[in-house]
């Protein structure tokens, strides 16, 4: 073989830098917003640039990663995943249209910038992000044609004039959003667009209005900036210049993007792990940020719960929420971490409440309201969780508001209607109650689709009322926090005890028969269940698995039957299942790692006197379904309700039961953690010699002490703390078995 000095001498040289280059890897560095952009079945995740929790959301207008065309140019999301307002699209063409569809190569997304190839290869767009504004720069490359860029609205006001241009999209009754812009370069042509010609025309309020404006052949490159806002036209230029001053500086705004979200994003620190491990939990951390987003334009806000712009009171307003998918995960999360936006957080929504006049705690708070989307009202949840855990919340209001949305607006699922006929029979008999067979609904606020849900109901009621006497235990209220726990034993009117799974009953008190668990109750089990079968449902108990498990006759038979639901089969194909389950996608057996109501299962076996189960079952969950790569997400990726998930389940715990301030313990990726928390502490996980096979916990200490405890409670760290754990490649299974080491449940009930 012929030795080449040259490039040995090279390849020293090249070394040592690459190892530098690694050892400088900031936080943003590891976020790939590409993951999860190509879903399993349902909706992928969009790459979202955005900085945290800010108005000014983009992403590709396109389904996902493989749709072949992009929608024209994005200029703002204005609800997660669902609705973009107005378009941009340049193009050299004479073939002008208010939208234009385009190729699209050689990508790259950060989660400040936006950089593009179209129209097969020939103009490169760039934009970046501000909380409120964005400037794109676009270099069409062919100096023998003029180049047109359009600004589109489907419903609303455009107009230009000159270098600028503005407009407004209706988003629902009462609101609408605005953004008003400039160029730096004076077009040579501009007006609104009619039948593929620009005419003379500079403003025009209609459907799909739609404004030109033509530049010189030889143009290098366009710049456009623009602020948005939700109060006015007005206020948006004020946006703009309040972020970008008068410059127009993309390196700027694309240097402020990327601090802010180091910044952010370090309040996580690792070391250990692999590369991709990191990867995705940076990735699942950005994703947390994409919601809710804060309103606030300098001090003010508009509300669609009132259609009013309102003083924001020093306390910015935040909005765009799907709490049945967050409150598991995400507003913990934010509750140990970043607690004061946490506390503004749930102000918001006691003013939605109040700004509704019904005094409802919401449900799905969106840019446009609430959709009352889903069943049950897990905003009392975000109340008890954070009052527990020390954060400035008002109880008072928190409880009556959270009380009023679950006694005087009906739980019929997707519902915002007041209670009715199904609601009565839940306060009198406990229990919401199922269709017999044959049955036809005559409830006329059941969703034909969606249907009732009558097991979900229940059981989420029953913790939402769980969650009601946590807080009124919390103010001293004794009478009412009795009151409450009592109903929260409600799930123990549908336990079947013969076949020891939650069954729905009919109104005469009957378990609906010819039931299987697994394929009963139509699409995604709806008229029994909600997205998942009676196998995910079988563990939603989240406040009291004390006395779950004493239903199922023990812990030992718990822990088997949770064997089982990791085991049993699908039952039939999977193209089969999925047609009836298209949300109960990332299966292990049984259980779905792709929903929501699954996320605490694998830490079930806390409770059951094998922690170690729960080792095994996290590395496996984690291991399988998040991964590096563009089906790296196991199914819907609610704006952080499961990439919560992945973030608290790779640095090693997890809030199983928000309303207890404690936290199940897991089995770290990582061999050094750092999370900062408030005033300076941090809490320091060590987890010695943990990798993929040293995932089992072989002993631990707190603060220099020996802990055999599977958990820990939110005293104990949120003055700082330090978690050793000495991992192992082979269960210790006597770690955190005894019984007095069991995670905190309700009483169990005799």
């Amino acid at each position: 073989m012929k030795i080449n000095l040259k490039t040995i001498a090279a390849a020293m040289l090249l070394m040592p830098l690459t190892t530098v280059a690694k050892g400088t890897k900031e936080p943003v560095d590891y976020v790939n917003p590409y993951i999860g952009s190509i879903s399993h079945l349902l909706v992928p995740c969009f790459p979202t640039i955005q900085l945290p929790s800010s108005l000014m959301r983009i992403y590709p207008s396109r389904s996902d990663y493989v749709t072949e065309y992009l929608d024209g140019l994005p200029i703002v999301v204005t609800n997660h995943r669902e609705r973009s307002a107005f378009r941009l699209s340049i193009t050299q063409s004479d073939n002008l249209r208010p939208v234009i569809t385009t190729s699209w190569d050689n990508e790259r997304v950060t989660p400040y910038d936006y950089q593009v190839q179209i129209a097969d290869n020939t103009i490169d767009a760039h934009l970046a992000v501000c909380h409120q504004s964005a400037i794109y720069e676009l270099t069409p490359l062919d100096p023998a044609k003029p180049a047109t860029i359009l600004l589109f609205t489907e419903d609303g006001r455009m107009q230009t004039e000159g270098k600028k241009a503005a407009g407004s999209q209706r988003l629902s009754r009462n609101m609408k959003i605005y953004f008003s812009g400039e160029f730096d370069t004076e077009p040579e042509q501009s007006g609104l667009l009619r039948d593929g010609k620009i005419t003379g025309e500079k403003a025009a309020e209609e459907a799909r209005a739609c404004v030109a404006l033509r530049f010189p052949a030889g143009t290098k490159k366009v710049r456009f900036r623009y602020g948005i806002s939700l109060i006015s036209q007005e206020q948006a230029e004020k946006n703009l210049v309040r972020e970008q001053g008068e410059a127009f500086d993309i390196a700027k705004v694309i240097r402020d993007g990327r601090r802010e979200w180091n910044e952010t994003l370090a309040g996580i620190r690792v070391e250990g792990g692999t590369e991709d491990q990191k990867t995705v939990l940076y990735t699942s951390y950005y994703r947390t940020f994409e919601r809710p987003v804060c309103l606030s334009e300098d001090g003010r806000y508009f509300s669609a719960f009132d259609g009013k712009v309102h003083a924001d009171d020093g306390h910015p307003f935040y909005t765009d929420d799907w709490i049945w998918d967050t409150y598991r995960a995400a507003h913990p999360l934010r509750a140990l971490i970043q607690p004061w936006k946490e506390e503004d957080i749930i102000e918001s929504y006691l003013r939605m409440a109040e700004q509704m006049g019904t005094k409802w705690m919401p449900t799905f708070p969106e840019m446009t309201g609430d959709t009352r989307r889903m069943n049950s009202n897990h905003g009392v949840a975000m109340v008890a969780d954070a009052l527990w855990k020390g954060l400035k919340v008002d109880a008072r209001r928190g409880f009556e508001y959270c009380r009023r949305g679950i006694e005087e607006k009906t739980l019929v699922p997707w519902s915002g209607a007041p209670a009715g006929r199904l609601d009565q029979f839940y306060k009198e008999h406990g229990y919401f109650p199922a269709l017999g067979a044959g049955q036809k609904e005559d409830v006329p606020n059941v969703n034909g689709f969606e249907q009732r849900q009558p097991i979900a109901v229940t059981l989420g009621t029953a913790y939402d009322e769980w969650c009601l006497s946590r807080i009124a235990e919390f103010m001293g209220n004794k009478e009412e926090a009795a009151k409450y726990l009592d109903l929260s034993y409600n799930y123990r009117n549908v336990w079947n005890a013969q076949t020891r799974f939650f069954h729905p009953k009919d109104e005469s008190g009957n378990f609906l028969s010819d039931f299987d668990y697994r394929f009963s109750g139509g699409i995604g089990a709806r008229a029994a269940y909600g997205e998942n079968n009676g196998w995910t449902y079988r563990w939603d108990v989240q406040h009291n698995l004390a006395d779950l498990a004493k239903l199922m006759g023990g812990k030992e038979a718990m822990a088997r039957e949770l064997d089982r639901t990791f085991a049993e089969p699908l039952g039939k194909s999977k193209w089969q299942f999925y047609g009836e389950f298209p949300d109960q996608t990332g299966n292990m057996g049984q259980f779905t790692m792709a929903n929501e109501p699954s996320l605490h299962i694998p830490y079930i076996y806390n409770y059951t006197g094998a922690p170690w189960r729960t080792q095994k079952r996290i590395r496996q969950c984690l291991d399988a379904w998040f991964r590096n790569d563009v089906m790296g997400m196991p199914g819907d990726e609610d704006g952080g309700g499961m990439t919560s998930f992945v973030v608290f389940s790779s640095l090693g715990f997890y809030p199983v039961t928000p309303g207890f301030p404690a936290y199940n313990i897991g089995s770290p990726l990582f061999t050094d953690i750092r999370i900062k928390l408030p005033g300076g502490k941090e809490l320091h996980i060590i987890a010695k010699e943990s990798s993929r096979e040293n995932k089992y916990i072989q002993s631990a200490t707190l603060n220099g002490k020996p802990w055999d405890k599977p958990w820990f409670s939110h005293d104990d760290i949120k003055n700082g703390a330090t978690l050793v754990l000495e991992m192992g490649s082979r269960p210790n299974k006597q770690w955190g078995s005894a019984e007095e080491a069991t995670p905190p449940s309700a009483p169990v009930r005799n």
